[in-house]
């Protein structure tokens, strides 16, 4: 047999690279030499509206219940909560937020009126859930609060009422009226929204007009030390940011933005259950385009403000299905696979890697609704998939970024192509922590790691995936997506090594 010549053998290496997409060389640099912003540990937060079972019956089920609870708060859902260590609590909408008037949801519970939530399901609400509740359950899980006030339905003398009663110490009716309601001591609420999508349901304004009635109510949001956050645009509306950032930007601290990854249409979203490999991509393709928006939206607030004094706020992202057979349609519960493990890994590593700009996110929602991390039926409480990414995640909570550079396969379907690989780094206390993301549900992808500035010693992981795509947890069964130890990465002198399984998120920490 005669040997290989040079070029014959080149064309050989060729041919099994593109043969065996799975073996292909990728590669990730980090940048422990060139360290960039904090990772402000408020892009880990949460959207809790009232909507469906997302306050009753997920979070509050009642002092009387026979739910095991503490003050009306579960008590499951609350060590769930604090094990995940969720920074921020978005608060009451939503569209909800802008029919919302806070003096029906104070004092004695029985004397509380009752309101038509008119935008989810139509149902009547007795207010039990206000003000009171929604800060002492931000206090009980330790995360702090987001307030959305109501600007569509509401007025800034009510607003400013709000603020005085939750945050001030001084002698004032509102303050009378918050001690008479059993809290002497005012709240540290750093968070208030004027507002939320006010060019949609919250309104439907121009951006002119926005931008006139936001500087209203920002002259009269006056608590110390407060974040101002203006009401931002509906995922490509770079009218609106533009707009808003050339007449309101020396008046807010954050602007908003919202985007939900839908695979489908409108009318026709899809289910989160069942679906093949082409909707797996089509998933995955859409929730990349908040890395476009993300970029797009910074370059116009980089005009207005170039020392990004202002934050940029995902306060609403997320997947959105079809809701689950037999289930109301304006309560939006829908189940939770490992595609929404892949979709959160994306989007948090998306907003690590633009930390300089956006200083906060929340995923919607928090409990029962949309793509949420818990979900409760009765006295049953079940940690989804996306739960579980959260958890790994959270060793980038305040986090310096560490900036990367990724050279990896393409994932195809059909003509079109995305990267395999998503990735994003960051250190703390000496330790880089690497979370990456396999968007192949087929091929296994290899990757080596250069860490730039920083030895390594050390190399443990974990990771979240399953046998199928759709995998998902279940009220009264096995869970078949959790976390696990990862043992695909290794240190040979110096060098780091990492297989990682095909649709899988995975955690690198280097020591």
């Amino acid at each position: 047999m005669k040997k290989m010549n040079v070029i014959q053998s080149f064309l050989v290496v060729l041919l099994i690279l593109f043969t065996f997409p799975g073996i292909s060389q990728n590669s990730v640099i980090i940048h422990a030499d060139k360290p960039g912003s904090k990772i402000d540990k408020a892009i880990y937060g949460q959207f809790a509206e009232h909507l469906g079972h997302c306050i009753y019956g997920g979070i509050y089920v009642g002092e009387k219940s026979d739910i095991p609870n503490t003050k009306g708060f579960r008590l499951d859902v609350v060590g769930a909560l604090k094990e995940l260590k969720v920074p921020l609590v978005r608060w009451p909408g939503g569209c909800f937020a802008d029919t919302y008037h806070w003096k029906d949801g104070i004092g004695p519970k029985a004397d509380r009126p009752s309101i038509i939530n008119v935008h989810w399901g139509g149902v009547t609400e007795d207010n039990s859930f206000g003000t009171h509740e929604f800060l002492d359950f931000c206090e009980l899980i330790g995360a702090d609060a987001y307030v959305c006030l109501n600007v569509g339905s509401g007025t800034v003398q009510e607003a400013a009422q709000w603020m005085e009663y939750v945050t001030s110490s001084n002698d004032s009716p509102m303050t009378k009226l918050r001690k008479q309601n059993g809290r002497e001591k005012p709240w540290n609420v750093k968070y208030w929204a004027a507002g939320n999508e006010t060019w949609g349901c919250g309104g439907n304004m121009r951006p002119e007009y926005y931008a006139d009635l936001y500087n209203q109510y920002s002259s009269f949001m006056r608590a110390p030390g407060i974040y101002k956050i203006a009401s931002g645009a509906n995922v490509e509306d770079y009218k609106w940011t533009d707009v808003l950032m050339k007449q309101s930007a020396k008046m807010m601290n954050g602007i908003s933005l919202h985007y939900y990854t839908i695979p489908g249409t409108w009318e026709n979203k899809h289910s989160a259950t069942q679906f093949d490999e082409n909707e797996w991509f089509t998933t995955l393709q859409k929730t990349l385009k908040m890395e476009e928006l993300v970029s797009r939206h910074s370059e116009i607030m980089d005009k207005y403000d170039p020392s990004k004094k202002v934050g940029l706020l995902v306060d609403e992202w997320g997947n959105w299905f079809d809701v689950e057979p037999g289930t109301n349609p304006g309560f939006l519960f829908q189940q939770n696979t490992l595609r929404d493990a892949l979709v959160a890994g994306i989007n948090l590593n998306i907003f690590n890697n633009h930390a300089d700009r956006v200083r906060m996110s929340n995923i919607a929602q928090m409990i029962n609704v949309l793509q949420s991390v818990i979900l409760t039926k009765d006295k049953e409480m079940v940690l989804t998939p996306t739960y579980y990414v959260f958890k790994m995640y959270n060793v980038h909570q305040d986090a310096t970024m560490l900036p990367l550079e990724i050279k990896c396969s393409k994932y195809t379907s059909g003509s079109a192509s995305i990267n395999a690989i998503n990735a994003s780094a960051s250190m703390k206390e000496g330790v880089v922590s690497i979370t990456l993301c396999n968007l192949d549900p087929v091929n296994a992808q290899n990757v080596s790691f250069e860490i730039q500035g920083q030895k390594s010693a050390q190399v443990t992981g974990k990771i979240v995936t399953a046998d199928k795509m759709n995998a998902y947890n279940d009220f009264g069964k096995k869970e078949e997506v959790s976390i696990a130890e990862f043992m695909g990465a290794n240190l040979n002198k110096g060098k780091i090594e990492a297989t990682l399984p095909a649709k899988s998120v995975v955690l690198i920490q280097i020591r």
